[in-house]
């Protein structure tokens, strides 16, 4: 039985959270973002406390429940706080910059690769070997960073690439003669 989907989600100031025909509207100071509730999902909100429960008595429905109630409350933060996810490029030459909504990364390639930036995500550099982006969608900026990511994923036997900063890279010991 999910714990997640009993927990109630607070509501901070300047969110507001409404309700119109199966879709949840959330609104903050970093914008707007909406959620469409499954079928199995009710939502009940009393001041500033919102509680989901589901509309059946099964496994699934507690399922969807517990995965609506975290992107909501995921949501609230997000157009409360925002979202940051930072990524470091280690290799000699490697440098990354940004340009409007495009990110130009050189790491190691014949050719800069240019990723634009999906709405919603943006991006700076404080130091050419570091990305900062920032967004109110969680989702969206973890599929934007591990895209940017993928272009040159850290190798273990140098540790070259591109990494989360928060991540480790397991080091492998090379080849013995």
């Amino acid at each position: 039985m999910s714990r997640v989907a009993k927990a109630p989600v607070t509501l901070p100031n300047g969110v507001s959270v409404t309700l119109n025909d199966r879709q949840v509207e959330v609104k903050g100071k970093n914008g707007n973002l909406s959620l469409r509730l499954h079928d199995l999902v009710e939502l009940k909100q009393e001041d500033d406390v919102v509680t989901l429960s589901p509309t059946a008595d099964s496994k699934e429905a507690m399922m969807h429940t517990g995965t609506i109630r975290a992107l909501l409350n995921n949501y609230i933060i997000g157009v409360n706080e925002g979202f940051e996810k930072r990524l470091q490029l280690i290799g000699v030459g490697y440098r990354a910059q940004v340009t409007g909504n495009k990110v130009t990364l050189n790491v190691g390639y014949s050719h800069p690769v240019e990723y634009t930036l999906p709405e919603g995500v943006s991006a700076e550099t404080p130091t050419q070997t570091e990305i900062v982006l920032k967004s109110n969608n969680k989702q969206q900026l973890g599929q934007a960073a591990a895209k940017i990511r993928g272009f040159r994923p850290p190798e273990p036997y140098k540790g070259k690439g591109i990494r989360y900063s928060d991540e480790h890279v397991i080091r492998k010991e090379a080849k013995k003669k």
